[in-house]
């Protein structure tokens, strides 16, 4: 079995030869640092693991709409800290909006929001432009060299990351977000419905992507985060309506919960969403106990992630990054199709571990 057919096996909630893996990308400070430079392609390789590429569509916009959003960006230099800081003045006919932020060779950062106020929402809700027009060349690019050594993931559009809950969180901040839906809900909702809108008009361009799976949700929806309650206000019947709208492009939905899921499981199900990641462990700071999930909603959601990649590869060894493998494999084999990885990224770790890892998956046979 190749591992394009293992990894479509698990989307589908089935056993494959053996057990997937994968990452949850590389992230290139970890390429730099520990594989002398290595793109995704040639770290997947060295390990022998099963490919996970992320690659979305490009898009075409009106000239006019790109007129009424001018972006003007200010590179600020260093800090004394040696992060890179910037600063960003976006111009509509009606007002500006501003916002800024760092970056640094591990990770970009906003020190300063987009939108403040409801007015800001407004002024971007009337001229954030939409596309007019999708390609999906780039994708097809990568499936043409990828063939069958795995899978295609792809983003929605979106302003912040998979669904309208995490997008509006992105733009004003997580806690005061959270604040609006306790002080104000009645414009929270305008504000989730009009992200919502954007996002389906463009996945109505959507049909025939030649992408397997789209990730949707965000750590921002994470009871570690937000309530069950909250959830179902304010996450459950947009996702719904997303997921609805991708599922008739023909292509699979993992919702995205990088954070405590235990509480929101059958939540998540109720999206339509086909699977869940990240699974974190508690040791990580989630709240998954992946032998429960599986029990629980393992016959209706495959899942991805569960692996502790701190004290796996960061602070690991190879015989605990085996046991680690195994221990996943155990909690899932008997309900849930499955593809193990890390819980998110890592910039750390002895390559023996993730070896170690990639090996120790191929003895997990079904």
């Amino acid at each position: 079995m190749n591992s394009r057919e293992r990894m479509m096996i698990a989307l589908n909630n089935g056993r494959p030869d053996r057990l997937p893996c994968q990452v949850h990308g590389w992230m290139d400070y970890y390429l730099r640092h520990y594989l002398g430079g290595m793109d995704w392609w040639q770290a997947y390789e060295k390990f022998d693991m099963d490919f996970a590429i992320y690659v979305s569509p490009s898009y075409r916009y009106a000239d006019k709409d790109l007129s009424h959003w001018r972006v003007d960006r200010r590179e600020l230099g260093a800090d004394s800290d040696g992060n890179h800081c910037w600063d960003e003045t976006i111009i509509t006919p009606k007002g500006c909006l501003h916002h800024a932020g760092a970056w640094n060779e591990i990770t970009p950062w906003e020190t300063e929001y987009l939108i403040k106020t409801e007015d800001d929402f407004r002024l971007w809700a009337e001229y954030y432009p939409v596309p007019a027009g999708i390609d999906f060349s780039p994708i097809q690019k990568v499936k043409d060299r990828l063939r069958d050594r795995g899978i295609i993931r792809s983003h929605p559009f979106s302003p912040g990351q998979g669904s309208p809950w995490q997008s509006f969180c992105t733009l004003v901040d997580t806690e005061k977000a959270i604040m609006m839906a306790m002080d104000t809900p009645d414009f929270l909702h305008y504000a989730l419905s009009t992200i919502l809108d954007k996002t389906l008009r463009v996945l109505d361009m959507w049909k025939g992507t030649p992408a397997d799976m789209v990730e949707v949700g965000g750590g921002a929806g994470s009871n570690t985060v937000i309530s069950p309650a909250l959830f179902r206000e304010f996450c459950l019947p947009y996702d719904q309506k997303q997921n609805a709208m991708l599922h008739e492009a023909g292509i699979k939905v993992v919702y995205h919960l990088c954070g405590g899921l235990m509480h929101t499981l059958e939540l998540v199900v109720g999206t339509g969403a086909d699977g869940l990641e990240t699974m974190t462990p508690p040791s990580m700071g989630g709240d998954c106990n992946l032998r429960e999930a599986s029990r629980r909603v393992g016959d209706r959601l495959f899942f991805i992630g569960g692996f502790d990649q701190n004290s796996g590869f960061e602070h690991g060894t190879p015989a605990i990054a085996r046991q680690q493998v195994f221990d996943c494999f155990e909690a899932t084999r008997d309900h849930a199709g499955y593809i193990i990885s890390p819980s998110d990224h890592f910039f750390h770790g002895d390559p023996a571990n993730l070896q170690a890892f990639a090996d120790a998956a191929k003895e997990c046979v079904y």
